[in-house]
């Protein structure tokens, strides 16, 4: 059973990992574009701009899950390096239940309630020739936190099999398993 959770999460973050590389290829060309639009043809486009902003911004929030399950995320490793696999699986546990799932409630719930404003009052850009429909953009906000919270999850299954015995962490990838 555990590793059927441990199977769904890792799947669930890979997709977000997946769908953070198509568009950041996407960003690619739009900044590829919007600079040869502007120093070739001497044309800006403010929508293609603010389009660049929103591809930032869900890379970021969609690879944030894909690099949490790669263990590529943010931590202090001075301990953490060389504690036992045992005493990771107990920190990765705790933290996971301490931080990051209620910090994942806090800004999954204010999301939904920011994405919802957006949609109720049809906001879009101030600028003229910008992006309509910011309730998209907002909208990944708490999606994305989900995902952090699957990621989360996967994190904890993980340390559940460390501490059963049935795997164990990597040393080259801190907390990959094999």
């Amino acid at each position: 059973m555990i590793e059927r959770l441990d199977w769904f999460c890792r799947k669930a973050t890979s997709l977000c990992g997946f769908v953070a590389c198509i568009l950041m290829l996407f960003m690619l060309l739009n900044v590829f574009y919007d600079v040869v639009m502007r120093y070739v043809f001497n044309d800006v486009s403010i929508g293609m701009q603010e389009l660049e902003w929103h591809l930032f911004a869900a890379v970021f929030l969609l690879g944030t899950p894909y690099a949490m399950q790669r263990d590529g995320h943010v931590r202090v490793d001075i301990f953490y390096e060389g504690w036992s696999d045992q005493r990771k699986a107990i920190v990765n546990l705790v933290g996971a239940l301490t931080f990051i799932f209620p910090f994942v409630a806090l800004v999954t719930y204010y999301g939904a309630s920011f994405a919802h404003d957006a949609y109720s009052i049809g906001e879009g850009s101030g600028d003229p020739g910008g992006l309509p429909y910011r309730w998209i953009i907002k909208s990944l906000i708490p999606i994305s936190f989900i995902f952090i919270g699957i990621a989360a999850l996967g994190m904890m299954t993980k340390a559940i099999l460390v501490l059963k015995g049935r795997a164990h962490y990597q040393q080259g990838n801190k907390g990959m398993l094999s």
